[in-house]
């Protein structure tokens, strides 16, 4: 990837939040003209704001669902690759608000889509949905690309939705389409320095200690396939790289997850969270029956690592010491965007000597 980015250019949907954000830091390291496009950030510690991202990419304020801005936005760019990751992305959140929910992840999915189609500039777009899209059975293996999708809350059918209507435009518009690649990309729970978002467990976890309050978990035995946030995000680099080059052959769904080591609790997680802080409790919170999340749900990711090369980096150890370590350091007066960049230059490190 190290030289392939250099001078592209690329555009980022959802560049202010927590992933986007990553991600654009990543592709101004490796050399890449980035621009994004999304709602203006929420307050002023989330990532985009503490990498003083506004600065270093070309950043439009712009809703999914304005169709004209989007569109005069990608013709304006005139991107090479796109990286569609704007969306409503909070389970508890899409309770709250349904069509906001579907608005946003299903309607702003078909006008990204649809702003790809109408311009030829666009070699690779990557198309950002969930692990939660599949209809999920409590299986103890991983579901694999070619399995049944659902939701049982608005969210997961949100996304599952969104699938649906990515396969329709890649059989309709781009099966065979030597010029234009396009994949949908299935990602686990993510975790990393700088996410502030509500009813996640990590944030959750740093802004209790901060506040000197007990972390409060609603469904301590849920499991989840927990890796940091660069681990999808080079899987999407990659296969971005990939559909450049060869848009047959890997346009298609495709799942990046961690390998089963990873597959721990919620309590798991946390506690050793607290282990690394040297602080914190635990307290058991009552869960809202009337709200509906996954209790046992992973990836089986064999046709990533066959087929495109792509295996995880980094053990739960290390992911969980490196996100509560970024946050210990930032909370002490270290600069995020250094943290950052320390993270993406040791996991490039690390990826090259596995």
């Amino acid at each position: 990837m190290t030289g392939f980015y250099k001078n592209k250019r690329v555009l980022i949907t959802g560049d202010t939040g927590f992933k986007g954000s990553w991600l654009a830091l990543w592709l101004k390291n490796l050399g890449a003209e980035v621009f994004g496009y999304a709602l203006p950030p929420e307050n002023e510690n989330d990532h985009f704001c503490l990498l003083n991202l506004k600065d270093e990419i070309t950043h439009t304020d712009g809703n999914l669902l304005d169709v004209d801005k989007l569109n005069k936005t990608f013709r304006d760019i005139c991107p090479e690759i796109v990286f569609h990751l704007a969306a409503q992305a909070l389970v508890r959140l899409s309770y709250d608000e349904p069509k906001l929910t579907f608005d946003t992840n299903v309607t702003g999915s078909v006008n990204v889509l649809e702003a790809v189609r109408n311009t030829p500039s666009v070699k690779a777009l990557i198309y950002v949905t969930s692990d939660k899209c599949y209809k999920n059975k409590e299986w103890l293996w991983g579901y694999r690309e070619n399995d049944e999708l659902g939701g049982h809350d608005p969210y997961s059918a949100s996304k599952a939705a969104a699938e649906i209507v990515f396969s329709s435009y890649l059989n309709s518009f781009f099966t065979g389409n030597t010029e234009t690649g396009i994949a949908s990309v299935r990602a686990g729970n993510v975790i990393g320095g700088g996410d502030w978002a509500l009813d996640r467990i990590i944030p959750d976890c740093i802004r209790a200690i901060r506040d000197k309050k007990n972390i409060e978990l609603r469904n301590p035995q849920a499991t989840r396939p927990w890796q940091h946030v660069l681990e999808p995000l080079s899987g999407y680099l990659l296969l971005a790289q990939r559909l450049y080059e060869d848009p047959v052959k890997f346009s298609g769904s495709w799942n990046f997850g961690p390998g089963s080591k990873s597959i721990k609790t919620v309590k798991e997680i946390t506690e050793r969270a607290i282990r690394i802080l040297g602080q914190g409790s635990v307290s058991i919170g009552k869960s809202d029956k009337n709200k509906h999340e996954a209790g046992l749900l992973h990836l089986n990711c064999d046709k990533s690592n066959y087929q495109l090369g792509w295996n995880p980096v980094w053990d739960f150890e290390k992911t969980v010491a490196l996100t509560i370590e970024w946050y210990k350091n930032f909370l002490e007066g270290a600069d995020p965007k250094t943290l950052s960049l320390n993270n993406i230059n040791k996991f490039m490190e690390d990826k090259k000597n596995d």
